[in-house]
């Protein structure tokens, strides 16, 4: 009786830990993750880090030196090379271990791996990156980091680099405008899209750039942010006013650009190499972002008259994402579809914009069309992303590499607070002047006589 009142007092309190344990796996899995799985998993790294890269065949022969040191000093077997670790980071959702590839290996064939070491380290997932030629990182992640987002305390900063989201690695996805000076984005309804735009603009408010928005969705998209923006454009007919002034504006940059470096004026702007970080401060343009909400809105035409605009429309958004870097001039083209079928200058367009980030989306066409040129198993990604997750897309560049992100949720009064609180940033820029939204007062109630009835005063 003794020894089963014993295992009832054991078995209690280990029930708790246990269902405690797999309370907080479902629910807060960074805490598990912390507590628990971290070091269960830095152990079975430890343990089975040998034979688990030998089953991967990611071990090479020793060399002739090697061999020769071990018979002299040792009887041990001669065993094949796994490579070198050389560095283990634990961080707060997975863990980093950096890695010398041994003579012989290349990146490709740890990246062929990573699905089997997942399994055999028991993590959620297993991201390999290239520090430098020979030496990769393997980023694990203990959980999905993109169920729940939360953004890393340590974000890269730049002078035009802006957090937007979180990779699937735990790192943070940013906007570099130095290295990725153009980006489309695409997504359907209620995938997210929108959120994307909204952190994006919120994150470039901050600094000092100029914001111009395109949204012929009326301005519901883009009117909120109205105070931080320098001109909006509601209309196809304003868009294309707007885009002439903007295009002066690129070639006024150039000529700011050929006068401080004595560049003759013959010299066309497509030959110019520099750009207007190479002036001083004084004299360099603010930095100027066009954010176009509803690209193919651009490009339908119903009449003969709307062809002409909508080629004169295109083809001043080409020039400026053709030219527009080095003048200071970015774009971030938005869109819930985007295919070669909206008519002329659709492929020339996208092959400018470098960036890309696709949600959701309703036909391969669009995603094909959006990362069919990066990776064909990026364009597939992107059609089996779960209705349920909104926000997930998957981001990719010119480069191949692509990776599943997800945008932390913002609500719209709360990025419309961000861009009023931001307001006096805003630059003057008298060429866009007659495009300024109309921003209408605050309306502060004044002070007055209460209108609530005072409650009776009894004894």
């Amino acid at each position: 009786m003794s020894e089963l009142l014993t295992l009832a007092e054991v078995g209690g309190p280990l029930a708790a830990v246990t269902g405690g344990a797999a309370y907080a796996r479902a629910k807060a899995p960074a805490l598990y993750w912390s507590a628990i799985g971290l070091p269960v998993t830095a152990v079975r790294f430890s343990a089975t880090y040998g034979s688990t890269m030998d089953a991967c065949g990611l071990t090479v022969q020793p060399s002739r030196l090697r061999v020769l040191i071990t018979r002299a000093t040792t009887r041990r077997e001669i065993r094949p090379v796994p490579p070198r670790i050389r560095r283990v980071q634990p961080t707060s959702t997975g863990l980093r271990v950096r890695l010398r590839l041994a003579p012989g290996q290349e990146p490709a064939d740890v990246v062929a791996s990573a699905e089997r070491l997942r399994h055999a380290w028991g993590v959620h997932a297993v991201h390999v990156s290239v520090v430098k030629p020979g030496v990769v990182e393997l980023r694990m992640t203990g959980f999905d980091v993109l169920r729940k987002v939360r953004m890393p305390r340590r974000l890269p900063t730049g002078e035009l680099t802006v957090p937007v989201a979180l990779r699937e690695d735990g790192t943070a996805f940013v906007r570099d405008y130095r290295a990725v000076p153009h980006c489309l984005t695409l997504g359907a309804t209620l995938t997210g899209k929108s959120v994307y735009q909204r952190n994006l603009v919120t994150e470039l408010a901050r600094l000092n750039v100029a914001l111009v928005g395109i949204d012929c969705k009326f301005g519901v998209e883009l009117a909120p942010f109205a105070p931080r923006l320098s001109a909006l454009a509601t209309d196809p007919g304003q868009a294309g006013a707007l885009l002439d002034k903007l295009v002066a504006e690129m070639e006024a940059r150039y000529d700011l650009i050929r006068s401080h470096q004595g560049i003759p004026g013959s010299v066309a702007d497509d030959e110019i190499t520099s750009d207007i970080w190479g002036l001083p401060p004084q004299l360099r343009p603010v930095p100027l972002v066009l954010v176009v909400d509803e690209i193919a809105e651009l490009f339908l035409v119903a009449t003969r008259k709307d062809e002409e605009r909508r080629d004169h429309l295109v083809t001043q958004l080409i020039r400026l994402a053709q030219l527009g870097r080095a003048a200071g001039m970015f774009v971030e083209a938005c869109g819930q579809r985007f295919g070669s079928e909206l008519g002329k200058g659709a492929t020339m367009l996208r092959a400018q914009l470098t960036g890309r980030v696709v949600h959701r989306v309703n036909d391969k066409a669009t995603a094909d069309m959006g990362l069919g040129d990066v990776s064909p198993e990026a364009a597939l990604a992107a059609t089996q992303i779960a209705p349920e997750m909104p926000g997930v897309a998957v981001a990719g560049d010119s480069s191949g590499g692509w990776s599943r992100i997800r945008t932390p949720y913002l609500s719209l009064a709360d990025a419309a607070r961000v861009c009023r609180e931001t307001a006096h940033l805003t630059p003057e820029l008298p060429a866009l002047a007659a495009f300024r939204p109309y921003v209408p007062p605050v309306n502060i109630p004044a002070d007055g006589p209460s209108l609530v009835k005072p409650r009776s005063v009894t004894g």
